[in-house]
């Protein structure tokens, strides 16, 4: 059984491309490239199922098509349509000691002050200088939080936990 702790969310699939099961991938993380992976991990209701790919092709930066081996159809694969894709840990080799901000993804943060929970850790906005944590806090309320290296205090891989200063007044907002 593959378990959350052993992957790390790459992207998102989208909708059929054609009839013979192809579909558009859109992708944060290029690793399944970068090391030439046989398959990916698809998140179907909630159990982590691998996938082997038979094929793929780039359409930008962030976006390609993916076929799967035994996804012949349309409607094979509409049933896959936003599932979340992983990629494992293992087969990253050297990248794995590197910590990318996909890795964090459902991490709970907490406060390292107070030793309360914020919220866990839905997505990392990386498109500006300032990185930012969205948090999605118990009362499922969305905020931002820096992501700045002097906040964070300490980054429990196996426990799934990010401890960090987090500003005055910013969960008052």
């Amino acid at each position: 059984m593959i378990k959350a702790e052993d992957v790390f969310k790459i992207g998102k699939l989208g909708k059929p491309h054609g009839f013979k099961g192809e579909m558009s991938f859109f992708f944060d993380d290029d690793v399944f490239d970068a090391v030439d992976a046989d398959y990916l991990i698809l998140d179907i209701d909630g159990i982590l199922v691998p996938f082997f790919m038979e094929e793929y092709r780039f359409r930008s930066d962030s976006t390609a098509l993916i076929k799967f081996l035994d996804v012949d159809t349309r409607d094979n694969a509409q049933e896959l349509t936003n599932c979340d894709v992983y990629f494992p840990y293992a087969l990253t080799g050297q990248r794995q000691q590197q910590i990318s901000w996909n890795r964090i993804i459902g991490f709970n943060l907490v406060d390292g002050e107070t030793g309360t929970s914020v919220g866990v850790i839905e997505a990392v906005d990386d498109s500006t200088v300032n990185v930012l944590f969205a948090v999605r806090t118990a009362e499922r309320k969305e905020i931002l939080i820096p992501a700045s290296e002097e906040l964070i205090l300490e980054v429990d891989m196996e426990k799934r936990v990010i401890k960090a200063i987090i500003p005055d007044g910013l969960l008052q907002i």
